[in-house]
């Protein structure tokens, strides 16, 4: 049996299929595991949600910031964008058995010696505060007080970890630094508007904001994380114990497979 994780898919379906076939992926045999982000964006986010709902326990994931807000416009707490690409998820037949069993799915994963979490882990907590947290996330999600979550999901404050935080803030906190954060600073503190590369930081940040896997004394830094979001990474070397996967597909770059076995990496280009 092969563990291989994907990067954002983000509704590019076609893609994965050849990288699958690729490696020789037996759905009976090999695991896949995605990053987050499975829908929006691409062209086939209803084929990709069924493809992979299909694959059973032959296939996991963590939920991204795209998959929560198809999950919060199914709750009808927001209209979709002009840019999304969700709505034959929501006119689809089964599309109800596809957004229950995506809200079904963790924050964060373990798999082998890695964890797998879409945007990362903020440099402040540990590897078991942060499963901690995505669980607090998850037990909401899979109970009464998951439309109260939706509704209190949008927005970028608070912006730094307070263990009194309660409710919809603390939520929302949990879920902006597992699902959106790109440059924080070493206390925790997130900015969420700059969505550049690290070298394009605006200069109004740069003397206390950097890429979250930046800080030399961030407390994950033993342990191997994987992740997705941050497309304008392009996949490149982030240090030590970091596998970015997402390469950006969706806007004319790669979709990268990685081997967890072996480490071997797969792309398939736009």
């Amino acid at each position: 049996m092969a563990d291989y994780a994907v990067g954002d898919i983000q509704g590019c379906l076609d893609p994965l299929l050849q990288l699958l076939d690729r490696v020789n992926f037996e759905p009976g045999a090999d695991r896949l595991i995605a990053a987050g982000d499975l829908v929006n964006r691409g062209p086939q986010s209803l084929q990709t949600l069924r493809f992979c709902h299909s694959l059973g326990s032959a296939f996991q994931t963590v939920l991204g910031n795209h998959d929560l807000h198809l999950l919060a416009i199914s709750h009808g707490v927001r209209e979709p964008t002009p840019k999304d690409t969700l709505d034959e998820i929501l006119n689809a037949s089964d599309g109800d058995t596809l957004l229950q069993w995506l809200q079904q799915q963790p924050l964060l994963i373990s798999v082998r010696d890695y964890t797998i979490v879409h945007a990362g882990i903020p440099p402040n907590w540990t590897l078991d505060m942060a499963k901690r947290m995505a669980a607090e996330v998850e037990q909401v999600l899979q109970s009464d007080q998951a439309g109260c979550y939706f509704e209190g999901m949008y927005g970028n404050q608070p912006d730094s970890w307070d263990d009194a935080l309660s409710g919809p803030a603390r939520w929302r906190l949990i879920t902006n630094y597992l699902t959106r954060m790109r440059f924080c600073t070493a206390s925790g503190q997130l900015d969420l508007a700059a969505k550049t590369g690290p070298e394009d930081l605006p200069l109004e940040l740069a003397d206390d904001f950097a890429p979250w896997f930046s800080f030399e004394d961030r407390k994950t830094r033993n342990d191997k994380i994987i992740f997705g979001h941050w497309a304008a990474l392009e996949g490149r070397y982030c240090g030590a114990n970091l596998f970015p996967l997402d390469t950006g597909y969706v806007w004319g770059g790669a979709l990268r497979l990685m081997n967890l076995d072996t480490g071997e990496v797969f792309q398939q280009q736009a």
